[in-house]
């Protein structure tokens, strides 16, 4: 019998649908951006790549609990505030007095926060005072494309913290029972937080979490380097945060790796300023000597040792 001869087709975009997808997601085209569901159906692991503030996005979706921002929009026709969590959870609103918001800490209906995002940023511009979106849909074809697309990538963020969700509210404002419950129940919910100030520091944040209090700190390396040169530090004893803070563990968020030191609740968060900048520093120096220095059978056990604590968060 002969061969059948095989058959190569390609999609209306030119690829080959059983080849690599071109947006560099490891899967085959046909089951990523050349599926029915396109671009909605792809895991962005990473979706605030290539913004210097994606440091802070990450800390203000994952564990900031009341913070809010100035958007560092390149068009600037409205003011939007990036918050952690707005009332009833809701992707965006305009308050009573014209304020207008985009929540952090949503539920997303598509595998790519940033394009959710930037979704909840269009609406925003155009929504009306006292309007309310209470969730990013599924893709109406508007395609405003990503976070990336909408703010200046070279702008950092500072985000204010605050020590409850009054800010929900215009001043002056009667809250409606719905929102004056979820106020009550988000405000039980919140750990003391404060974000660290020191020159060669950013992202990292303070927390009470009652008997210990922590710092979590989201880093920009490559994971692997990092817990390469977390690992040298570590085989000298130089990993942590000094007297009253121990080297907890690390977890992964949205493509990042976020160390978590334990640390003395008794001092102040002031305090841990000056110890997370020298401990900066010292994690500059040894990702410099990981290009001329491979690791020691020490240091590699205690990598080891290092990527043994971790987790992911989804």
């Amino acid at each position: 019998m002969a061969k059948r001869a095989a058959v190569k087709t390609k999609s209306a975009d030119g690829v080959n649908p059983r080849q690599p997808c071109p947006c560099g997601s490891g899967k085959r085209y046909k089951a990523c951006h050349g599926g029915a569901g396109g671009a909605a159906d792809v895991i962005v692991s990473r979706p605030f790549e290539g913004l210097a503030a994606e440091g802070e996005l990450i800390a203000l979706r994952e564990f900031v609990p009341s913070a809010t921002v100035k958007l560092p929009l390149l068009d600037g026709k409205r003011e939007i505030l990036l918050a952690t969590v707005l009332p009833m959870a809701a992707a965006a609103l305009v308050r009573g007095d014209g304020t207008a918001f985009v929540g952090l800490q949503v539920q997303t209906r598509s595998g790519d926060v940033s394009r959710d995002l930037a979704r909840a940023v269009q609406w925003a511009q155009r929504a009306e005072t006292g309007e309310a979106l209470p969730v990013v849909g599924v893709d109406d074809g508007s395609d405003p494309g990503r976070l990336q697309d909408l703010l200046d990538p070279a702008a950092g963020l500072a985000p204010e913290l605050h020590r409850d969700f009054g800010w929900w509210m215009p001043p002056d404002a009667e809250p409606s029972n719905e929102v004056q419950l979820s106020l009550e129940r988000a405000n039980a919910a919140i750990l003391p937080t404060e974000r660290l100030e020191a020159p060669g520091v950013s992202a990292a944040y303070w927390v009470d979490a009652g008997d210990k209090a922590h710092l979590r700190w989201v880093r920009p390396e490559p994971e692997e380097k990092l817990l390469a040169a977390l690992a040298r530090l570590a085989v000298r004893g130089e990993h942590d945060l000094g007297e009253g803070s121990r080297y907890a563990g690390s977890f992964r968020a949205h493509g990042l790796l976020v160390p978590v030191w334990d640390l003395d609740r008794e001092l102040h968060s002031s305090e841990w300023s000056g110890p997370a900048d020298e401990l900066g520093k010292r994690l500059r120096t040894a990702l410099t000597s990981l290009d001329d220095e491979p690791l020691t059978e020490a240091e590699r056990r205690a990598r080891d040792g290092l990527r043994g604590r971790q987790i992911t968060l989804r």
